[in-house]
């Protein structure tokens, strides 16, 4: 069952809910935390099965097994679909008389939507780490006049709530903490220049007062921006 002439998929169930696809390439093995589960529905198979169809479906199962180890099924929609295909191939498996034919056709679909799902994944992180450049390209462009979240996600065409889940997921910070940072780091190397006054660099920032900007700067750095130049004076 885990020869090195083998391919494995091991499924998760939490539950009645697939969570998890485990992948096992050919001359290898599942990786560790696997034979930790409790009933894991495992489906193997030679290589053979998969080289009588045609190159690119090939290669596209191969590069399957090959990306990472395993794939969280992190919507209902993909669980349940892969679900409805191995009742499908387990029935025809354990029937009266099992068509070859047929299981093979069956593990051609589970494959395909593995691809999907997978792929999918990778085009979504992909996308996304677009957009934090996108987003971080932006900032430095207009941090001294676009102050809020709102302005940098109209420009990107997505929303602004949908513009801090992905910083927070890539970068652990939202839109306005990310310009605030930008904000304070400027204005640190303003006061360290000391080519204008504070409370020209207050108004070079986009603040609408000297106080506004003092305020911003002692949450932000734990001191005033006086005894902040006051240091390297």
């Amino acid at each position: 069952m885990t020869s090195d002439n083998s391919f494995g998929l091991l499924f998760k169930m939490e539950g009645k809910r697939l969570t998890v696809v485990y992948f096992k390439p050919l001359n290898d093995s599942f990786i560790d935390e696997v034979y930790a589960l409790d009933k894991p529905l495992l489906v193997n198979f030679d290589r053979e099965f998969i080289e009588e169809d045609d190159t690119e479906y090939a290669l596209d199962v191969m590069s399957l097994f090959n990306r990472s180890p395993f794939l969280r099924l992190d919507t209902a929609n993909s669980a349940n679909t892969l679900k409805k295909i191995l009742e499908l191939l387990l029935a025809e498996y354990y029937g009266p008389s099992p068509s070859y034919i047929m299981l093979k056709s069956l593990v051609k679909v589970l494959f395909l939507q593995l691809i999907r799902i997978k792929n999918q994944g990778f085009l979504l992180q992909e996308i996304n780490q677009k957009r934090v450049y996108q987003f971080l390209e932006l900032m430095e462009t207009h941090f001294m006049e676009w102050r809020k979240a709102e302005m940098y996600s109209d420009e990107m065409g997505i929303g602004p709530k949908r513009l801090n889940q992905i910083l927070k997921s890539k970068l652990g910070l939202t839109a306005n903490q990310i310009i605030d940072q930008r904000i304070s780091t400027e204005a640190k190397r303003k006061l360290i220049e000391g080519e204008h006054t504070i409370k020209e660099i207050a108004f070079l920032l986009g603040f609408e007062s000297l106080s506004s900007f003092s305020r911003f700067f002692k949450k932000m750095e734990g001191q005033s921006p006086s005894k902040y130049r006051a240091l390297y004076s």
